[in-house]
């Protein structure tokens, strides 16, 4: 039987990030964890004979002592995406010009880091505008991963808000954080945006599951396994079938923190679900990806796009 294609994708934010969205103090001297994690996470591909799209930020591809690990990347044969520059969650607010620098810092950082140049780009905290779309198009990226089509964004952003220490300006800033209801109206299959320009631009959506418009990616499988490995079997398997019925193809998304926990990186042990070992995240992997392969021929989102854009010709 010839499987369907989907893809799988890691966004690839790092301590600091993590600290910045949490409003920590010191986040602005960038600490790093990418020397744990990046070999980490690799070794787990490995063992798996998995190559994915890792979603690279700028800023991190812009700090030498990063630069060894991030060619670790490219050198076992993933696919590198761009993750924005500063990884600012309120990346739609930026004006046009903004918006081009944030990308081009961003790029640079990334071709001089890895060697590959990025043809795909995902937003920090799924943001995206029309004029991200314009600059991404114009610089002749091929598809855009920054759409999160599910209904529970407000939830989600409340959640985040109250759980935070971020002052009133902060939150304001974030004010459209993880997007509005209406966000899960969007498709989940891949389609072109048309843009004034008269270019388009494949979007990529994160695959929620369909109907529901609930999230499925691993950081809501690795909570539901904390209360029983069998709901998160359960919760999986119908988010499967339901993208099977759908003629959906996953668009599976991945965090650092779901595969490493609070005892290799303590400053984070805060987090939820940084209680969790690492051992125990990467056998919920496991089990995830196993279920997955089992459905689909897993692959990075580049050679997902290449295929889709091949499929419509």
């Amino acid at each position: 039987m010839n499987k369907k294609i989907a893809s799988i994708s890691l966004d690839l934010d790092n301590q600091w990030s993590y600290m910045k969205i949490h409003g920590d103090i010191g986040w602005d001297n960038y600490p790093s964890y990418l020397n744990i994690f990046i070999p980490h996470v690799l070794k787990v591909l490995d063992e798996l004979e998995l190559k994915i799209t890792f979603f690279i930020v700028g800023k991190d591809a812009d700090n030498p002592g990063n630069l060894p690990y991030l060619k670790m990347i490219s050198d076992s044969g993933h696919e590198i995406g761009n993750h924005s520059y500063h990884h600012e969650s309120w990346l739609q607010t930026y004006s046009k010009t903004e918006i081009e620098k944030e990308i081009n810092q961003a790029e640079e950082a990334i071709i001089r880091a890895t060697g590959q140049k990025p043809f795909g780009f995902r937003g920090p905290g799924f943001s995206w505008s029309q004029d991200l779309l314009e600059v991404l198009a114009e610089k002749d990226y091929k598809f855009d991963a920054s759409t999160l089509p599910t209904y529970i964004g407000p939830l989600a952003r409340l959640y985040y808000f109250w759980k935070s220490d971020l002052s009133k300006e902060e939150k304001k800033e974030r004010k459209e954080l993880f997007g509005s209801f209406k966000e899960g109206f969007r498709s989940l299959k891949p389609y072109y945006h048309r843009l004034k320009s008269g270019k388009k631009i494949l979007e990529i959506p994160v695959t929620t599951i369909p109907v529901f418009k609930v999230p499925f990616h691993l950081s809501y499988l690795l909570y539901l396994s904390g209360i029983s490995i069998i709901l998160m079997k359960i919760y999986l398997y119908i988010a499967l079938f339901m993208c099977r019925i759908t003629r959906t193809r996953p668009s599976f998304l991945l965090h650092p923190l779901d595969l490493i926990g609070g005892d290799q990186v303590k400053e984070l042990a805060f987090f939820p679900g940084m209680n969790i070992s690492s051992d125990r995240k990467v056998k919920v992997f496991k089990t995830v990806i196993k279920a997955l392969k089992k459905r689909y021929k897993l692959v990075g989102m580049n050679n997902f796009c290449l295929k889709y854009i091949q499929d419509q010709h």
